[in-house]
């Protein structure tokens, strides 16, 4: 194999291997880290931050960012538990939770795809805004287990056979999101627009209504994830979502999506996840402190942005390597030698 492929394979599927070699490397200090149960346990932690990354992801590759998506759990936790305490109902509650999600999003799209504001200033200020309401609404107090419907605690502990619903969720949108991004014309659209905007809409892609709704769907999946979140621990906390957009940015680029966009896989991002959950658990199984798991979270995002930089530079200079190898290639002759015609 050409040596400019193998880096391109290596830079492109490192985190498959830092995974692996970190699992190992818990598994040698702590036997019991690999086993069954605690594989589940790095799923069930892993899936609402799960279902944030994948549509992050998306709007990376799109050329764009949301900051806020923490902030929207948040507010439609606690819009939902408001309701939930107020009414009895976990249905109308579950419904203003992910209503709460999709206007946000919305608002989002709108300000950033219509109004062409920049995404990052946009979200961030939306980081603040949807974390100020979530404690106005709720006074900064957690709603607590006895105000929310036994109907809507028992989703925390629902399963399918042996598998929690939050893997069985995490999984159905790793598999949506892969199908989305790899076979259908939208995913295309998507990476299309990331890679050159004014290329992708001169070839008739609405670079607009796509953005607009990968921040509706944004904003919808960090809702689920605030109400899974809430369910799991039977309350409704203003701050339950609190750092989920750093966490989830981490995740992304580990994962090798580009920050400048365009380039991006969902197995990735997959495995930017799973890294991750592993890293956080090895440290409890270590009974590392605390602190040092949160200065850890901004330690791995800039590890993670530098990977992200050298990454996109290795595999970019390899292909036009690959290229001018193809294009000396054609200028030769059946015999191998130069063709004295060429140009």
């Amino acid at each position: 194999m050409n040596s400019e492929r193998i880096k391109i394979l290596l830079a492109r599927n490192g985190i498959f291997a830092a995974l692996i070699l970190l699992i190992a490397v818990f598994s040698i200090l702590r036997p019991n880290f690999l086993s069954l149960g605690n594989g589940q346990s790095i799923l069930l932690q892993a899936a609402e931050l799960g279902l944030i990354a994948v549509p992050v992801a998306f709007l990376i590759m799109s050329g764009t960012i949301d900051l806020s998506v923490g902030s929207i759990a948040s507010a439609s936790a606690v819009t939902a538990g408001l309701v939930m305490s107020g009414t009895g109902s976990t249905a109308l509650g579950l419904l203003v939770g992910v209503a709460t999600g999709l206007v946000a999003g919305a608002l989002n799209g709108f300000l950033v795809s219509y109004l062409g504001l920049n995404s990052f200033v946009v979200t961030l200020g939306g980081l603040s805004v949807w974390g100020g309401f979530a404690l106005l609404l709720s006074g900064g107090n957690t709603i607590p287990r006895a105000e929310l419907p036994e109907e809507f605690r028992t989703i925390g502990t629902m399963r399918i056979g042996p598998v929690p619903i939050q893997i069985c969720l995490l999984v159905l949108v790793v598999l949506v999101g892969w199908y989305v991004l790899n076979r259908t014309r939208f995913g295309k659209e998507v990476k299309a627009i990331g890679g050159n905007e004014r290329a992708a809409s001169l070839m008739g892609v609405n670079v607009r209504r796509t953005r607009a709704l990968l921040f509706v769907a944004s904003g919808v999946f960090s809702a689920l994830a605030g109400l899974l979140l809430s369910a799991k621990v039977q309350s409704a906390n203003p701050n339950i979502g609190s750092g989920l957009e750093l966490e989830a940015l981490t995740v992304v680029l580990l994962g090798g999506v580009a920050f400048s966009g365009g380039i991006g896989r969902i197995s990735g991002v997959l495995a930017g996840l799973l890294f991750f959950r592993v890293l956080r658990t090895g440290l409890v199984f270590l009974q590392a402190s605390p602190f040092l798991q949160t200065i850890l979270v901004g330690a791995t995002l800039i590890v993670a942005v530098g990977l992200d930089r050298s990454v996109q530079k290795v595999i970019r200079s390899s292909w036009a390597k690959l290229g001018k190898e193809a294009i000396e290639e054609e200028e030769k002759e059946p015999d191998g030698r130069p063709d004295k015609g060429a140009p």
